[in-house]
């Protein structure tokens, strides 16, 4: 119990977090899968991530269904998660944001590369999902599980993807890698986008981006959180909850 307490407590972190962090602001959404039961997993009730409380947040099963909702209304977007659960034992926190210098990339055909040491966390290119491709018209939102799978099957074995018109998921090992990950995509976006008003970008080598992934561990991913949660005003663990 007391390792499923602290990952709720983390996962409120994580979404104060990405909002003072700009990647997510009214909307967006962060969930953990269960550490006790792979099947399922916890994401807050349908409010804006700067306001969750630990009463908000909700047990899931993979395909979206609430465990106790107790009147509490979901996200519509909870099969981005669900299907990525699903489709990847090695995903254990899955981030949907509308991070707004990620949008540009994903309408314009222009790839986000990693561009500095920091972005390699977003891998070596960035694949963009299109729902109209599937899907034809639609209001941009993944509203069931079909949508949901096809957007893991875009992602591959990655841990990111755009979103056209609409956004980025990201998916990673666990609630501060993937909140680690969504924070330099955004950051990536916005330096990539002001190299390439002044000219030409060299961008990282696949070989730089695998050397730096290499050596991105728990260490320096851990002192981004202390920074980040002292600035989102939450306590700083030590440990991964």
């Amino acid at each position: 119990m007391a390792k499923l307490d602290d990952l709720m407590e983390e996962l409120v972190t994580a979404n104060r977090i990405l909002a003072r962090e700009g990647v997510v602001d009214s909307f967006g959404h962060i969930s953990v899968r269960h550490p006790d039961n792979p099947q399922r997993y916890l994401l807050s009730r349908s409010r804006a991530p700067d306001c969750i409380e630990r009463d908000d947040i909700m047990e899931f099963t993979l395909d979206g269904t609430p465990v106790d909702p107790r009147g509490r209304a979901p996200y519509l977007e909870r099969f981005i998660h669900g299907a990525l659960y699903e489709a990847r034992p090695d995903v254990m926190s899955v981030v949907h944001n509308h991070s707004e210098s990620v949008i540009p990339f994903g309408v314009t055909g222009k790839k986000i590369k990693p561009i500095f040491h920091m972005g390699a966390s977003i891998g070596r290119e960035v694949p963009v999902w299109d729902s109209h491709d599937r899907f034809g018209d639609t209001a941009l939102l993944v509203e069931n599980m079909d949508m949901g799978r096809d957007l893991a099957k875009r992602m591959g074995a990655g841990g990111t993807a755009l979103m056209r018109g609409h956004g980025a998921t990201v998916a990673g090992k666990n609630i501060r890698h993937a909140v680690y990950i969504s924070v330099y995509l955004e950051v990536n976006a916005r330096l990539q986008k002001q190299a390439m008003d002044m000219g030409e970008v060299k961008f990282l080598t696949a070989g730089e981006v695998d050397k730096v992934s290499a050596r991105t561990g728990s260490y320096g991913i851990n002192r981004a959180w202390e920074n980040w949660c002292r600035r989102a005003g939450r306590p700083f663990r030590a440990e991964q909850g």
